[in-house]
């Protein structure tokens, strides 16, 4: 009675799969009886064309009067052929046609069966041909797994197959839709067999599964052992029928396996080591086939898999061996992008999985990789270490731009050794707030920045000059938004030291900007004459910004110290130091875009002394003492009368002087 329930279903998937057997047989076919039948058609068509042609020239030859042939070139007319077996009378055969005349050697198709090719061809990328032929196939194979794990649940809560039979059943069947596969293979049908074969391993992997997790019929060893070798087969299947998708089927199994053998446990040595193998071979397969995408799929499963293992069984004890393979993950997926062969037409571009391959991936595996061993380095430790480890990933990228572009690590694309210098830049920059603090920290962005845009003139690199500007004002946003506490010596402290350094480094970053041309700038508003603006700027503001703390130091913190009686003159004097200031630079500033016959620098100086001018008639005027009201105004005055006389004279002959850059 079980072996008849048995049959029961077995005998109803016969029933169905026959039909479909018989459909696909009779359909291939007819499709070959169709493509002979075109062939022969236009073989006759291309006969009886011949034919006729033969027989009007042979009737023109016969109504036109006999005439001396004019003579020709060797090579246009072939000389006259005699007949054998005519004795004494010439027969001469037309000429040839002319090349462009003679039809090709191929078959010529009938209207309709060329119309049917056409239609085919163009529906073979259309939207139903891709819903048809590619994800109702993949659909199907998630049914029939389905259906399958169902059936055999059923089977086995009603007890009719024992644990032994049930997973022989699925290894059998398993293999043998593998192997039925090869001959739909064999005969065009590429995609049916390779769903059979998606079928087939799926139903070896579940039977593994339940051989080892559900009956206890083998060690985690063999079942792990066991799906080893079935992705292996898969792959070797990819590679020999030179199929990507059967190569994905394979990487799928290969991430699922962990999964099916996992007892909980903390196996990690174990599960790494099977994922750097796993990852090691499909590097084999990107560098010898242009499969990018398999790349990216087992990059992505790898950092899942090593995320959820940390989550779950991490300590520090296992530091050291968990830094070594994190080390082994690292270094294979920085070399994967300049592994990876991208075959592209004439004029096309790299998009899609070849773009994520070869520009998110580089940058995402730098990320993880930094991150993960940042994460292993003990609190204590990390003070000192994590800055030399960024230093390390520099390096170490930096060495990346210097590999051969010839052998198997080649360039890769165009943009790979530009990615690399970036990452190499991004984490010396990172360094710095990783192993200083407040003025160090600025004093080594500005530094960078700065030597940045020197080795950019130096190699002529735009990409170069952006990240020197970058760091440039990153240093000056941390010098402006982290002062240093004022000292109890004015000028000689460490606020104004970092002010000066800062200065220091803009001067040497306009002077640079002046000296260098700008040739054929991709983006002019990073251009050297705008820099070197933007540098002269930065300079004459710092100027102004520290001696003004410097006054505010004074005044506020040294001299004032809490004494509520002698606030308000203490306000008095830090305005009329204001005041001062401003003026003193204001007209040193005009000075000297006098001699440098500079009118960015006057034009600076004219709206500094237009400020200086508004703060005394609006703050002074009410807030000074009398006597520092008429310092304050008579200085003015005298700046201004003095700026008035300079103009008016025309001294440097401006007028008609040709002005001078920044």
């Amino acid at each position: 009675m079980d072996s008849i329930v048995i049959l029961i279903p077995l005998a109803i998937l016969a029933l169905i799969a026959l039909p479909i057997i018989a459909i696909v047989t009779a359909n291939s076919r007819t499709s070959q009886l169709r493509a002979e039948m075109a062939g022969l058609i236009g073989r006759i068509h291309y006969l009886e064309e011949r034919l006729e042609n033969l027989v009007q020239r042979m009737a023109a030859m016969a109504q036109s009067p006999p005439r001396e042939a004019a003579p020709a070139p060797p090579d246009a007319v072939s000389p006259p052929r005699e007949l054998e077996g005519a004795r004494g009378l010439e027969f001469v055969l037309p000429p040839a046609p002319e090349p462009s005349q003679v039809p090709p050697s191929a078959p010529i198709a009938p209207p309709q069966f060329a119309s049917l090719q056409q239609d085919t061809t163009a529906d073979s990328r259309s939207l139903e041909n891709r819903i048809g032929s590619q994800w109702f196939n993949r659909i199907g194979i998630l049914a029939v797994l389905i259906g399958v794990a169902w059936f055999l649940k059923m089977a086995f809560d009603n007890h009719w197959i024992g644990p032994l039979g049930r997973v022989l059943i699925g290894l059998l069947a398993g293999a043998a839709l593998i192997a039925w596969s090869e001959r739909f293979h064999k005969r065009g049908y590429t995609i049916f067999s390779y769903s059979l074969k998606a079928i087939g391993s799926g139903t070896l992997y579940l039977s593994l599964w339940a051989a080892f997790q559900l009956y206890g019929l083998m060690p985690a060893a063999a079942a792990f052992a066991a799906m080893i070798a079935v992705t292996a087969f898969n792959g070797y299947m990819a590679w020999i029928q030179n199929s990507e998708l059967l190569a994905l089927y394979a990487i799928a199994g290969g991430l699922s396996t962990p999964l099916l053998v996992s007892t909980g446990g903390n196996h990690e040595v174990t599960l790494f080591t099977y994922l750097l193998m796993l990852d090691l071979a499909v590097l084999l397969l990107v560098a010898l086939r242009p499969w990018s995408r398999l790349l990216f799929v087992s990059f992505v499963g790898t950092v899942v898999f090593i995320l959820a293992w940390w989550s779950s069984f991490y300590t520090q004890d296992q530091a050291l061996r968990t830094a070594f393979f994190l080390c082994c993950f690292f270094v294979p997926s920085s070399l994967a992008p300049r592994l990876i062969k991208i075959v592209l037409d004439a004029g096309e571009s790299f998009q899609g999985w070849d773009a994520l391959s070869s520009l998110v991936m580089p940058v995402a595996c730098a990320a993880v990789g930094f991150v993960g061993l940042y994460s292993i380095l003990d609190p204590v430790t990390a003070n000192w270490a994590g800055p030399w480890l960024a230093v390390a990933f520099a390096a170490y990228y930096l060495l990346l731009m210097r590999l051969p572009e010839a052998g198997p690590l080649h360039a890769g694309v165009r943009v790979l050794p530009s990615l690399h210098l970036t990452t190499a830049i991004v984490f010396l920059t990172i360094a710095l707030p990783l192993k200083t603090h407040g003025r160090w920290m600025t004093i080594g962005w500005l530094v960078e920045g700065a030597v940045l845009l020197w080795l950019s003139r130096r190699v002529q690199s735009m990409l170069l000059r952006a990240f020197g500007l970058i760091c440039t004002i990153l240093g000056l946003g941390a010098l402006l938004v982290m002062n240093t506490a004022a000292a109890s010596r004015p000028i000689l402290n460490e606020r104004f030291g970092t002010y000066c350094v800062a200065i220091a480094v803009c001067a040497f970053i306009a002077w640079l900007a002046r000296n260098s041309h700008d040739e054929q700038e991709s983006n002019p508003a990073m251009g050297w004459s705008n820099l070197a603006a933007a540098a002269v700027l930065a300079v004459n503001a710092l100027i102004l910004i520290a001696f003004s703390w410097e006054i505010h130091s004074y005044w506020w913190l040294l001299r004032w110290q809490g004494d509520s009686e002698r606030l308000r003159d203490y306000w008095m004097y830090a305005e009329f130091s204001y005041s001062t200031l401003f003026m003193l630079f204001g007209g040193m500033l005009l000075t000297i875009g006098f001699l440098k016959r500079s009118a960015f620098l006057r034009w600076q100086a004219l709206v500094l002394i237009a400020a200086t001018v508004a703060k005394v008639f609006l703050v002074d005027m009410s807030e000074l003492s009398r006597g520092l009201r008429i310092v304050s105004f008579i200085g003015l005055g005298v700046l201004l009368l003095s700026v008035s006389f300079v103009y008016q004279r025309d001294w440097l002959n401006l007028r008609g002087q040709k002005e001078r850059n920044p």
